[in-house]
């Protein structure tokens, strides 16, 4: 639109007048065309930039598109739907007639709007939908007309993938997963011209916006040798050690593996069983200690627990051959072994995180069979030990993806920390990867510093045997819950394991999801206590008393089915972190006097977060 301010007009929708029109009109509206010209002409060069940047590592062959996997299953499994809808004449006319006859009803109802009339069955209000959060999604014609043939055409094609026969169950799982990827990518939100907040932004910064915008991307690209590597936070805000990780501590063992961290008392007396903590590999541990206000080491220590952290390596090729065998050995029994030369306590209290929890547990396994109990309680935090549920990572799982995923490891001897990351965003494609490319290249505005986005953005690798081990034996064939897992010559059985454990879920986890992690809770030979925290996979864990967020359900054991389970569980304000300290104590609530890290059997070899969680990739 240029500046031609005519006042002329018909009554404007909802029978505004040609003032109010004009000034709803106004925000959009070039003001110095001139200024525009040239921030596009500057746009263009940083877009230029970026475009080197992204194809000269590709024409030196150093990278492979990491685009072209998910593309080629997104075509097949596509491709199956389309095949089906297309065999059959009468089912194409139907599926197409039906996308018409919707959009009519679409187009309808935005020319009921521009007359002034009330439109007969609106659809959903922005506000449900935080991409159309901005009043113009619904007030101007245009873009509610955009807004409304986006959300038609978006549920079209889920309907398409629901109702196609003859689909297997991953096929459908992976058509179903890569539309919401398109419909994510697609979304109107997405672009400036169709956009009513980002054509208004466009409009009063004169294109400043792009100019600003195609920069980052640039420097994104860059930052990323060539794959995009979107920020989601101000990372020069944060420096682990020194406003993160910052609980005291001594690393006072190491291997090749991972340091041992032991924590600083806080209390003149501490629980006789020292407390054992095995995060997850795929992310680095410190997601337990943030910050002191966040941090559930120090709420720990402040509990009295002796506490003791495993911080894993970030592997290279050196570890492409050290599978689940080796990190149970060198990682959770080279832990245990140092917490028992540090206290000479033989009984501890294991915590395990996600990836961590399921090594934990197949720990646990392996222990019994080898009559070896050196664990007397267990606690799992959003674990999956049957993947029967496990949501939308096992599209990335069939014997197809695994074998190419096999040989690029083999290569290099571990998977990239950013192609694990590229997976996560993906299952929230519309709240981790578009809001930021919006916000950052179209906004041009910079992240604001947020620590769990430092922390996630700070990825690891994967060695190669340890993660094709936890694919096939996890998410392919779930080997672990039906008793079929091979451990240092050994099948593994659950029903081995009959120490307490208390399993936290979390309601909105879409990594562990809280029915399967229900359901891995039956595999267990002993007493589970299956907790269910409100909010997701992080903040349902990481939710400190003080702060009074969120709830938590319990309902004894976890038998019959999830839904009955829940329908009748009692619901508690706030943390969790209580409630499990109350558990532990009930297991053993004899004290000690507190003990130093290293107890005067090891020497410290630096201070706590130690050096391996502070390498980068």
């Amino acid at each position: 639109m240029t500046d031609a301010r005519s006042t002329k007009g018909t009554t404007g929708a909802q029978g505004a007048g040609p003032g109010k029109e004009q000034e709803r009109l106004d925000p959009y509206v070039v003001r110095d065309p001139q200024a525009l010209t040239m921030n596009f002409a500057r746009a263009l060069e940083n877009l230029g930039k970026a475009a080197s940047a992204w194809i000269a590592p590709r024409e030196r062959g150093e990278i492979d598109d990491p685009l072209a996997d998910p593309m080629s299953q997104l075509v097949k499994s596509l491709g199956k739907v389309a095949e089906y809808w297309m065999a059959n004449p009468q089912r194409t006319l139907a599926a197409q007639s039906m996308l018409l006859q919707e959009l009519y009803g679409g187009w309808m109802q935005s020319m009921q709007k521009w007359g002034g009339q009330q439109a007969a069955a609106p659809m959903p209000a922005p506000n449900h939908d935080k991409r159309f959060a901005d009043e113009d999604w619904q007030k101007n014609p245009f873009f509610d007309f955009l807004r409304q043939t986006y959300l038609i055409v978006s549920a079209w094609a889920e309907r398409l993938v629901a109702e196609a026969e003859d689909l297997d169950p991953h096929t459908r799982h992976k058509a179903a997963f890569y539309v919401r990827q398109m419909t994510a990518a697609l979304s109107p939100a997405n672009f400036v011209a169709t956009n009513p907040q980002l054509f208004r932004e466009l409009v009063s910064t004169d294109g400043a916006n792009l100019v600003k915008g195609m920069k980052m991307l640039a420097e994104d690209l860059a930052a990323g040798q060539g794959n995009l590597k979107i920020r989601q936070t101000d990372s020069s805000k944060f420096e682990v050690g020194r406003n993160m990780a910052m609980t005291p501590g001594k690393v006072i063992a190491q291997n090749d593996l991972c340091e041992i961290i032991q924590y600083e008392p806080a209390t003149d007396t501490v629980l006789k069983r020292p407390l054992l903590i095995c995060p997850p590999w795929i992310n680095k541990f410190y997601i337990l200690d943030l910050n002191p206000q966040k941090s559930f080491i120090k709420w720990c220590v402040e509990q009295g627990h002796t506490v003791f952290v495993i911080s894993w390596v970030n592997p290279d090729e050196r570890h492409a051959d050290m599978g689940w065998e080796a990190y149970i050995r060198d990682g959770i029994d080279f832990g245990l072994d140092t917490v028992e030369k540090v206290t000479g306590e033989t009984e501890v209290n294991a915590i395990g995180y996600c990836v961590g929890g399921t090594l934990l547990a197949a720990a646990l396994a392996l222990h019994a069979r080898e009559k070896r109990q050196r664990i007397a309680s267990a606690t799992l935090f959003t674990t999956q030990v049957d993947f029967t549920h496990a949501g939308d990572l096992k599209v990335f799982v069939d014997e197809e993806q695994l074998e190419d995923l096999d040989k690029r490891m083999k290569t290099a001897g571990y998977l990239d920390g950013s192609k694990m990351a590229q997976a996560f965003n993906m299952l929230r494609a519309s709240e981790l990867i578009w809001p930021y490319f919006v916000n950052n290249y179209l906004k041009g505005s910079e992240p604001m510093p947020f620590d769990l986005l430092y922390w996630n953005s700070d990825s690891t690798r994967m060695a190669a045997a340890n993660h094709s081990f936890y694919l096939r034996n996890c998410y392919l064939n779930n080997t672990l819950s039906q008793g079929k897992m091979e451990l240092g010559g050994k099948t593994l059985s659950l029903k081995d394991v009959t120490i307490p454990i208390y399993n936290l879920a979390t309601k909105e986890d879409h990594i562990a999801p809280a029915q399967s992690v229900f359901l891995g809770s039956k595999a267990f030979g002993g007493d589970v206590r299956y907790v269910l925290s409100g909010s997701g996979h992080i903040a349902g864990v990481v939710n400190p008393p003080d702060k009074k967020k969120y709830q938590f359900w319990t309902n004894g054991a976890p038998v019959g089915e999830f839904e009955d389970w829940l329908k009748d569980a009692k619901e508690t304000a706030g943390s969790w972190w209580p409630n499990w300290q109350t558990w532990i104590e009930a297991q053993d609530a004899e004290r000690v006097p507190a003990r130093k890290p290293g107890g005067g059997k090891l020497n410290a070899i630096g201070d706590a977060p130690g050096a391996y969680v502070l390498e980068r990739v």
